[in-house]
């Protein structure tokens, strides 16, 4: 028989213990579950374990709006957020509520019933079923199983080890080795300083570069704060001062590219000096933001080439040797371990089968709705971070609209929520405006944004701060009683609490 529950949040990790906190505090009324595939709290921070994993967005915004970060790093190491993401769940009380080795792999919507049934199977095998009134996608976005990685021709006559950060071993000892870090975005400047602590060589090969900056390692400025303030408001000025400066950074950034650029750029060349071809390792073809910018805590990637430790060398690969890499300008890098941070793969939604009354649900060509739900797919939520921004800042404000709606829809009397597209010509965009390449390799599977609200993609907290926490949960939103009832007109006007 199906465990039935209100709520179920599918995946343990940074989003789903947020919105399982919130749910708590907001809907203490609701029954919920947690279905998480692996078997440990903490999503990402749990899964990646390669040398210095740590994250690029600052602790005071990828914390917990309802948990403030009280540690000392402004950007913390992977042991650190998993510690912090496993503490919120054990004081929310979460760990019974978990159900740890549970793979969804489909969930059907019945609109007779008004209910979801969630269609799982354990780690031996067994196929499970639950049921549930609404149904939170906090999955993340990308394949845990696989992460992209390129056919590099003569790979397999490698003579030495070759690695994905995703699925690091455990027991893989580099001290004293040669080391080729393939890629340029976040993994691969983490890695390269964290590996030259101990390896005999680490050479960073990309095929172009990326933005990367500087920034101190701790806030100075939430720092002085709290020398002077009481500990909570120093840490919720500390956490709006981040955010402001991240906005104000962005726009800039978007409206005068080529002055952002060369600071940018000047800031890399004032860290390795005038003698360091930056304009070939440093310099990218693409405007700031157009792809996420990298975040180097304390200068760590800079101090290591400076020191010869590590070195960046672009340049394409052509085929792997027996002992290293031949790369496209004839180059030989010779290499006991190369290491393929060539990115992620998308997978939205955990790549949960979704049907509707039996029909299958192309969520591709669905168009969001305020970046959490799907045109025409009822009681669903999902979230996806902001691009621009901490993860955390988005998922908080996914989680308490999904609250504000629930409690709208229990006062009202209404089972069911669903988005609907009043206008089907309406100009459809693509689901994220980023060039990277694991964002372009997944376009086609993406769901389209629309060209206005509330179908457009806000990436701006303050935007979307006003449209999810104060905003109405009525504009473009049909409920029904039940079953196939004739639907509530939905209430013009002010924001429902």
């Amino acid at each position: 028989m199906a465990e039935h529950v209100d709520v179920i949040i599918v995946g343990a990790g940074l989003s789903g213990i947020g919105q399982a906190r919130h749910l708590q505090r907001d809907c203490p009324d609701r029954s919920f579950l947690i279905l998480e595939s692996r078997e440990a709290i903490g999503g990402t921070w749990d899964l990646f374990r390669y040398p210095g994993v740590r994250s690029d967005s600052d602790m005071h915004t990828l914390g917990y709006s309802f948990r403030p970060w009280t540690g000392g790093a402004s950007f913390a190491d992977g042991t650190s957020i998993r510690t912090y993401i496993a503490d919120a769940a054990r004081e929310g009380g979460l760990d019974a509520l978990i159900r740890f080795g549970v793979h969804v792999e489909a969930a059907a919507w019945s609109t007779d019933d008004t209910r979801w049934t969630v269609t799982a199977r354990r780690a031996d095998g067994e196929r499970i079923t639950f049921t549930c009134g609404w149904l939170c996608m906090c999955s993340g976005y990308y394949n845990y199983a696989r992460g992209h990685a390129p056919d590099f021709p003569g790979a397999e006559e490698f003579g030495g080890l070759i690695v994905h950060p995703q699925f690091w071993p455990a027991d893989l000892d580099y001290g004293g080795k040669r080391v080729v870090v393939i890629g340029s975005g976040a993994t691969a400047v983490t890695l390269v300083p964290a590996m030259a602590k101990q390896a005999t060589s680490v050479t960073m090969l990309q095929r172009s570069p990326t933005y990367v900056v500087a920034l101190p390692g701790e806030d100075r400025v939430g720092q002085w704060l709290g020398r002077w303030l009481p500990k909570a408001a120093a840490r919720r000025l500390t956490r709006w001062k981040n955010i402001l400066l991240s906005m104000i950074f962005y726009r800039l950034a978007r409206a005068r590219p080529e002055a952002i650029k060369r600071r940018m750029i000047k800031g890399v060349r004032d860290q390795l000096g005038a003698g360091y071809d930056v304009e070939t390792h440093f310099t990218p073809r693409y405007a700031p933001w157009d792809q996420r910018v990298c975040v180097v805590p304390d200068a760590d990637l800079f101090a290591a080439i400076k020191e010869g430790r590590a070195e960046v060398v672009t340049d394409t690969v052509e085929r792997f040797t027996t002992s290293g890499l031949r790369l496209g300008s004839g180059r030989e890098l010779q290499a006991d371990v190369v290491v393929t941070a060539t990115g992620l793969e998308i997978q939205l939604l955990g790549d949960v089968q979704f049907t509707l009354d039996g029909a299958p649900i192309e969520l591709s060509r669905s168009v969001q709705y305020k970046g959490l739900m799907f045109s025409d797919v009822p009681n669903l939520s999902f979230t996806f971070g902001y691009t621009n921004a901490s993860w955390t800042l988005k998922a908080d404000l996914v989680a308490r609209y999904v609250c504000r709606l629930l409690n709208t829809m229990r006062r009202r009397g209404v089972r069911q929520a669903t988005p609907h597209l009043g206008d089907p010509e309406m100009e459809r965009l693509p689901a994220v405006d980023f060039s990277s390449g694991y964002i372009q390799r997944a376009q086609g599977k993406l769901p389209q944004q629309g060209a206005k609200r509330p179908w457009r993609l806000h990436q701006n907290y303050a935007l979307d701060l006003a449209t999810l926490r104060f905003g109405s949960v009525d504009n473009e939103m049909v409920f029904f009683e039940s079953g196939r009832e004739r639907p509530r007109a939905a209430r013009r006007g002010g924001g429902a609490r």
